[in-house]
């Protein structure tokens, strides 16, 4: 189990906010907390303490007037670190290069791969000949539907036809190196992890996966590591003292050594 911190980066600001609260129409979101820092602080900060493998997320769409903004400081946490982040948000065989060249260590991609509702496999081939398997991140981030999870897109406002099941992670797992997965329903809601979602991926996955959305204590990484098994990472958002929470970052990190037996 690690812990994998995070950039979230909306209208060009670091942000935390309620996941289902995300719209384009006018670049709207219910925001838990607005950094006065820039994302290359948070990325440096990262860096220091070692934390490799953390997400750098681009909230607006390519439409949005602050779509160019948001990317100027995504790109500059990345050259912060380079290698040591990865990067999500607008991802395509067109532009992964570019972002891996800029510093990337993997591009996170959700809507690229699942379009008009269902997997696309001829766009998943692209963006494995384009940046390579070993440097892909699955997105699954999902919402409850008719008792089952069910895969978002378009930064969280769409539902697709794909449910998560073993059949669909072992398949996946043939075109990328992890998955991330945004428990969508509890995200920023300070209702606690989704503890079913955390065993399911613990279940189901055949690589690294790493789960987000509602980690708001320590009894909450306790939970995570046991029904995770041990074997899913984590990342947290609006409750880490970085982020305007009561979670000490550097107590944090400290617990998970002690779990992790490291």
């Amino acid at each position: 189990m690690r812990f994998r911190p995070c950039i979230d980066i909306h209208n060009g600001k670091v942000k935390q906010i309620v996941g289902s609260s995300l719209r384009d129409e006018g670049d709207r979101a219910a925001e838990n907390f607005v950094s006065g820092k820039d994302a290359r602080e948070y990325a440096a900060l990262y860096r220091r303490d070692g934390l490799s493998g953390g997400h750098i997320i681009l909230l607006n769409g390519k439409d949005s007037p602050y779509y160019q903004k948001t990317r100027h400081e995504a790109l500059a946490a990345l050259s912060a670190w380079p290698g040591g982040m990865q990067i999500g948000g607008g991802i395509t065989a067109d532009n992964a290069a570019e972002y891996l060249a800029a510093g990337a260590s993997h591009v996170i991609v959700t809507s690229y791969v699942f379009r008009d509702g269902k997997i696309c496999w001829e766009n998943l081939e692209k963006l494995v000949r384009a940046a390579g398997k070993e440097h892909i991140v699955l997105d699954l981030s999902c919402r409850r539907r008719d008792g089952a999870f069910y895969i978002m897109t378009d930064r969280w406002q769409k539902f697709t036809d794909t449910s998560l099941s073993a059949e669909l992670f072992e398949k996946l797992s043939q075109f990328c190196a992890e998955f991330l997965v945004h428990a969508i329903d509890v995200e920023g809601q300070n209702r606690g992890i989704d503890r079913s979602l955390a065993e399911l991926l613990a279940a189901f996955s055949p690589i690294p996966a790493t789960y987000a959305g509602g980690v708001g204590s320590f009894e909450d990484i306790e939970t995570l590591h046991a029904a995770g098994r041990g074997r899913i990472d984590f990342t947290i958002g609006s409750h880490l003292d970085l982020f305007g929470g009561e979670l000490p970052y550097e107590e944090v990190i400290c617990r998970v050594k002690e779990l992790s037996g490291s």
